[in-house]
C-alpha cells in the first residue's frame, strides 16, 4: 500500500491533477446513467448500480493493476446477474458477488492472471456477441413501453413475452426512446466532449415532465425513490448452505469479471503505451467485489468504454478513477430526487447502443468468413450463450477449442522414415537398422499416430531403431505412455532404441517418467551419425561373437 501511494504521489503536479479532475468528472457523468441502466437491466433497483460505480470505482483505482482502469457495473454482467436475481434473489446476488471477489483475489495471489489471456479469441468473441444480443433484445420491451411482461432467464421465454404483449405498446415510450436514440447518434458529432447518454436522459426527462407527465413508466413509478444518502453497511448472509448453492454463479462472475477487467487493462496499455500488472488487477477487482456487496452494490469489473474515455480526456494517474467514484457519490447525494423522473424508455436506447458497441461484429464476421475450426467454436459459443447460458457456452466453447487445437497439432506432427542409403549405412546392415525423423510435439493428440508408425517398423524386426527427435519440443504423459509400450515391445524381440538430438525439455520429461533410464543413457546421442556408428559397431561386434562361437 505504501508503495502504491508513494508511486502515485511522486512527481504528481497541479497540472496533472487538473487533467485527472476533468477526466474523472467526465467519466463520472457517463457512469451515472450506465450504472442505473445496468442495474435495472439486471433486475435490481437503479441505486444499486450507482453504489457499485463509486465503491468499486474507487477501490479498483487504488488497488488495481492498471492506473487508468475505470471499474463499475458492465453490460457483460447483465444476463448473468439477471439469471441470479431471478433464481436466487437480490440478497443472494450480494453473496455470489462477494464470493466472486474472493475467487478473483485467489486467482491473483496464485498468479493466474496470465492464464486468462490463453482463452481462445473465438470463445470470448462468441460469448461477448451472445451477451450483446441478449442485452439488445432484452430492451425491446422497455423501448416499446410494453406492460405486464415477466422477466425470464431463458432468451426464448423473454422473446415470447414480447410477442404476447406487443399490443400493450405505449406511444409515448416509443417517442421518448426514438428521441434518446437520435441524441445518442447525433450529439457526439455536435458536442463530442459532453457524454451523449447524459444529454439523452436530460432531454427526454425534460420532454416527458413538460408534455406528458405520468403517461409512461419512470424510475420512480417502477422502483420508488432513490435514497439520497450514503448506502448503509450490510454484511451478506454468508452461511455455508448459502455459499454452497452459489459457488457456480460466483465462479461465472469471477471468470467473466477477470476476463473483462484484463481485456480493459490491455486496451488501456495500447492507448497509453504502458503495461499493467495482470495479477494485481485481479486482486484489485477481487477486493472491490468483496467490499461492494457490503454497501448493496452489484458485481463490478473493468469497463472498457469508460476506461477509454478516461484516457481520451487526459487522465494521467489513478487519481482520475478515484475522482470519478467521488463524483458519482456526490451526485447521488444531491440529485437522487431528480433521477426518479427519468423515463424507463430513455434507458433502453442507451443499453441497446452499449450492446451494439460490445458486439464485436467486425471480428465476428471475419471469423465466420474463415470457415475453419475457429468458426465452429465461435458459432457454438454464441448460440449457447443466447439460448442456454454463459456457463454452458464457455465450458463447451473451451472444450471444443481444445479438441480442435489438439487435432490440428496432432495432424502437424510428421514421422518420416529415412531410406538406409540416405543414412550411409553399410549395405549389409540395411535391414537391421531403421531410422525415423519425428517433427512436432508428442502429446495426447499425436501419441497414437506416433505409436502406430513406429510399431510398423518394429514388426519388420530391425535390431536397432534410431529416432531423430531434434524437432520434438515437448513430450507429455500420454505420449510417454505410448513410448513405454514401444520400448517394451521392441525390447522383447531383442532390439534397442537409439535417440538423437533430444531437446533438454523433452529429455526432462523422459527422465521424470523413468523412460530415460530404461532406454539407457548410453543410447542417447547428439547426432544421428553417432547413433548409426554405435549401431554398426554393435552389430559388427555381435557378428564377430557369433562367428567365433561357430568356429
Amino acid at each position: 500500500m505504501k508503495k502504491v501511494l508513494s508511486n502515485s504521489v511522486k512527481g504528481y503536479t497541479w497540472a496533472r491533477f487538473r487533467k485527472d479532475l476533468l477526466a474523472g468528472i467526465i467519466v463520472g457523468i457517463i457512469a451515472l446513467p450506465l450504472g442505473m441502466s445496468f442495474a435495472i437491466a439486471s433486475g435490481v433497483k437503479p441505486e444499486y448500480g450507482i453504489y457499485s460505480s463509486f465503491v468499486a470505482g474507487i477501490i479498483v483505482s487504488i488497488f488495481g493493476g492498471s492506473r487508468f482502469q475505470i471499474a463499475g457495473p458492465t453490460g457483460a454482467f447483465i444476463p448473468v446477474l439477471l439469471g441470479i436475481v431471478l433464481t436466487y434473489g437480490y440478497q443472494d446476488l450480494l453473496v455470489a458477488g462477494m464470493m466472486a471477489g474472493v475467487l478473483l483475489c485467489l486467482m491473483g495471489i496464485f498468479k493466474l492472471g496470465t492464464l486468462i489471456k490463453f482463452i481462445p479469441r473465438p470463445v470470448t468473441i462468441g460469448f461477448t456477441a451472445g451477451i450483446a444480443v441478449t442485452i439488445f433484445m432484452g430492451q425491446v420491451g422497455n423501448f416499446l413501453g410494453l406492460t405486464g411482461m415477466e422477466k425470464h432467464e431463458s432468451f426464448i421465454a423473454n422473446m415470447k413475452e414480447i410477442w404476447l404483449h406487443l399490443d400493450s405498446w405505449n406511444f409515448y415510450s416509443v417517442l421518448i426512446s426514438c428521441i434518446c436514440m437520435f441524441v445518442l447518434f447525433v450529439f457526439p458529432k455536435i458536442l463530442p466532449r459532453i457524454p451523449a447518454p447524459l444529454i439523452g436522459l436530460v432531454i427526454t426527462t425534460g420532454i416527458a415532465m413538460l408534455f406528458f407527465k405520468d403517461a409512461l413508466p419512470t424510475i420512480g413509478s417502477a422502483y420508488g425513490e432513490i435514497p439520497s444518502t450514503f448506502p448503509p453497511f450490510q454484511f451478506p448472509d454468508m452461511t455455508f448452505a448459502n455459499m454452497s448453492k452459489l459457488i457456480g454463479p460466483a465462479f461465472v462472475i469471477a471468470m467473466l469479471g477477470g476476463i473483462e477487467s484484463l481485456l480493459s487493462a490491455v486496451v488501456a496499455d495500447g492507448m497509453t503505451n504502458t503495461k499493467h500488472n495482470s495479477n494485481r488487477e485481479l486482486i484489485g477487482q477481487g477486493i472491490a467485489n468483496i467490499v461492494t456487496p457490503m454497501f448493496g452494490g452489484i458485481p463490478a469489473t473493468g469497463a472498457i468504454a469508460r476506461t477509454a474515455t478516461n484516457i481520451n480526456n487526459g487522465a494521467t494517474s489513478r487519481v482520475s478513477g478515484v475522482i470519478h467514484g467521488i463524483f458519482v457519490l456526490l451526485t447521488l447525494l444531491v440529485l437522487a430526487p431528480v433521477a426518479i423522473n427519468i423515463p424507463i424508455a430513455a434507458m433502453a436506447p442507451i443499453l441497446m447502443l452499449v450492446a451494439w458497441n460490445m458486439s464485436e461484429r467486425k471480428t465476428f464476421q471475419h471469423i465466420i468468413k474463415l470457415k475453419s475450426g475457429d468458426t465452429l467454436v465461435l458459432v457454438i459459443t454464441f448460440l449457447l450463450t443466447v439460448f442456454a447460458s454463459l456457463t454452458v457456452a464457455v465450458e463447451v466453447g473451451l472444450l471444443l477449442a481444445v479438441v480442435l487445437f489438439a487435432k490440428q497439432m496432432g495432424s502437424s506432427m510428421q514421422i518420416e522414415e529415412i531410406e538406409p542409403e540416405g543414412a550411409e549405412i553399410a549395405p549389409h546392415l540395411h535391414d537391421k537398422i531403421s531410422i525415423f525423423t519425428i517433427r512436432g510435439p508428442l502429446f495426447f493428440g499425436a501419441a497414437q499416430i506416433f505409436q502406430q508408425n513406429i510399431i510398423k517398423a518394429i514388426h519388420v524386426k530391425p535390431e536397432f531403431l534410431i529416432l531423430r527427435m531434434g524437432k520434438v519440443p515437448i513430450i507429455d504423459a500420454t505420449a510417454e505412455g505410448y513410448f513405454h509400450q514401444i520400448e517394451k515391445e521392441f525390447s522383447k524381440q531383442g532390439g534397442q532404441i537409439l535417440i538423437t538430438g533430444l531437446t533438454d525439455k523433452a529429455k526432462e520429461s523422459l527422465k521424470g517418467s523413468g523412460l530415460y533410464d530404461r532406454i539407457g543413457e548410453e543410447h542417447f546421442f547428439l547426432h544421428t551419425e553417432d547413433a548409426v556408428h554405435y549401431a554398426e559397431n554393435a552389430l559388427s561386434e555381435l557378428s564377430r561373437q557369433l562367428l567365433s562361437v561357430e568356429t
